[in-house]
Formats: structure tokens, C-alpha cells, sequence
């Protein structure tokens, strides 16, 4: 059996992944750049999406079998041409992988951008002491835009914070959302009632047709003046260029981000030049744990496609 993880991105995963996996039974672990793929899939059973597209006309240049994402995200896998095809597409949900790990992750980005982290470092280069002036955490309305794992991992760290926690989501009255016992929490249809009153906006939103660029100019006008905005889900769920005209315009406190539109963000994208920007290179899931217990299901499911059995997780 041969696998090839598609794409030079997140180099950890494909060593984790050879330390998980039996000896015997696999022939090889490979890695191709994306532009190179069409021409590395002879012999491929499994390819790993990681960052590159797996559409209809990479399918019909192997023979692979199953898609399995290192992750939760499936927006890159074409569903309809894997359907169509009968090859697997599986993922490893956030709540059995990295909700944990994004959550800490998104904590830290909440706290740099209140704090001003790039001014910080800056002043402390050039020698400033006790600037610049940073917001407290306590006491702030933090925003939830979409209640999944990773929004439920969340939950139960800021509270340890003294905030008020607001939710917004399909069904309010919904089981899972009583459960987590919000301040309060918003259909889709009063979303901007919630953004009137929100300190920090995050966005804990799978990305799909439905949400691409679901915040954008009218989201924004909605924010208070001062709001920040952390988006440790997926970049296009924000238009661009009302986030930078907003940022332009200085109505946002701060921005955190951890994804972006194109994966890798151009270094020198007018975005980064930001002073009350914070940017991770999508690192929110990559921790030792994360990938330990992302690593346990991948195999898993390699050992079901040698068995003839269909993968955990699977969306086709």
C-alpha cells in the first residue's frame, strides 16, 4: 500500500504518520508538491489533501482509493467526483483531534491582539517601556460564530476569563447550545443583534458555499467600533477587502488570524504591514497531541481500506 501526502505542508505529519503505521503492509510514504501530483500517483491508494486541491481531474490520474484529510476541513476534496468515482473521502472531526489544541491557540490570539503584541515587541526593540496600553480580557462579550468542537473547547476556557459568552448559530434552542449554558446566543437570521454587542468576534465556522465571506462590509459596519476579530478556521470565511478597508479605516481594535485566503499569506501582503495584526502560519492544530490523536485515526482508517472496510469519519 503506498500513500502520498499532497503537498510539502505541515512536514510533522507524514513522520508522525510513519511512526503510527505498522511496518509490514506499506510500501511507501510519500510527498509530492502540489504541481507535481498528477505525476506521482501511480501506485497511490491513499493521497492526504493536506493543502492541495483533489479535484475530478486528479482523480482521474490515479487509481487512489481513499482520501483521508489530516484534519477536519474537506473544502479542497471535489465530494461530487469522489462520489461519483466510489472512492472514500474520510476526515478526522475537530472533536477527535484538534479542538483542543485550536482553542489554546485561539486564546493566544484573542490575548496578542488585546494586548498589542507586534507594538509590544516593537517598544521593546526600540527601548519603550510601559506602552502600549493593552484592553483586559475580563469582562469583554466574546463571540462565538458557530458552536462546534472547536467553539465548545473554547467555551470552556474562557470562562475561566470572567466573560460573557454569546453564541451564534443555526438553532439556538438546540440541545447542544443549552448545554453550554451561554449568556446568550443568536440565530443566523439576528446575527448582526449579536455583533452590535460583541467585544471579540471568532469564528468557529466550517467554510462552505453557505459561509464564504459571511463577514464582510455589512458584518463589519455591525461590530462596535474598537471590536477585534480572531479567525483560527478558515480564511475565506472573511471578504478581504472589507477586512482591510475596515482595517484601513480604523474601526477594528485588532485582527488575529491563523488562516488566510491563499495558503501560504504572501509575506509581503499588505494585511501583515498591520500594526494591530496578528498572524500565525495555521499552526492553531499543530501540536504534539493534536497530531498524536489525528495520527491514531488516519491509520486506522488505512487498516479499514486494507480490510475492504470503509473508513471512520467518511463524508463519501
Amino acid at each position: 500500500m503506498k500513500i502520498l501526502f499532497c503537498g510539502e505542508t505541515f512536514p510533522a505529519a507524514p513522520r508522525l504518520l510513519e511512526q503510527f503505521l505498522p511496518v509490514s503492509g506499506i510500501d511507501e510514504i510519500a510527498v509530492s508538491p502540489s504541481a507535481a501530483l498528477p505525476t506521482a500517483l501511480d501506485g497511490v491508494d491513499v493521497v492526504v489533501p493536506l493543502m492541495s486541491r483533489v479535484d475530478a481531474a486528479l482523480m482521474d490520474a490515479g487509481r487512489f482509493r481513499l482520501v483521508q484529510q489530516w484534519g477536519a476541513g474537506l473544502d479542497g476534496v471535489d465530494l461530487d467526483a469522489a462520489r461519483s468515482r466510489g472512492i472514500w473521502v474520510a476526515n478526522v472531526p475537530a472533536s477527535g483531534g484538534n479542538a483542543d489544541s485550536v482553542a489554546e491557540h485561539t486564546i493566544l490570539l484573542i490575548l496578542a491582539t488585546l494586548r498589542q503584541l507586534t507594538s509590544a515587541q516593537a517598544n521593546l526593540r526600540r527601548g519603550v517601556l510601559g506602552a502600549p496600553l493593552g484592553t483586559m480580557l475580563a469582562g469583554r462579550t466574546v463571540t462565538l460564530f458557530g458552536l462546534g468542537a472547536i467553539a465548545r473547547a473554547l467555551v470552556r476556557r474562557l470562562r475561566a476569563f470572567g466573560v460573557h459568552l454569546v453564541g451564534i448559530t443555526r438553532d439556538p434552542a438546540a440541545p447542544k447550545v443549552r448545554e453550554l449554558a451561554l449568556d446568550a446566543a443568536y440565530s443566523l437570521q439576528d446575527r448582526d443583534t449579536a455583533l452590535a454587542q460583541t467585544d471579540i468576534l471568532v469564528l468557529c465556522l466550517p467554510l462552505s458555499e453557505e459561509t464564504r465571506g459571511v463577514i464582510g462590509d455589512d458584518a463589519f459596519a455591525a461590530l462596535p467600533p474598537g471590536a477585534f476579530l480572531v479567525n483560527p478556521a478558515r480564511g475565506a470565511l472573511v471578504d478581504y477587502d472589507a477586512l482591510y478597508t475596515t482595517l484601513t479605516q480604523g474601526r477594528l481594535g485588532g485582527v488575529g488570524l491563523d488562516v488566510y485566503w491563499q495558503e501560504p499569506i504572501a509575506p509581503d501582503d499588505p494585511l501583515l504591514a498591520f500594526p494591530n495584526v496578528i498572524a500565525t502560519p495555521h499552526i492553531a492544530g499543530i501540536t504534539d497531541r493534536s497530531y498524536d490523536e489525528i495520527a491514531k485515526v488516519v491509520v486506522e482508517n488505512i487498516e479499514r481500506l486494507r480490510r475492504g472496510q470503509p473508513p471512520l469519519h467518511r463524508a463519501i
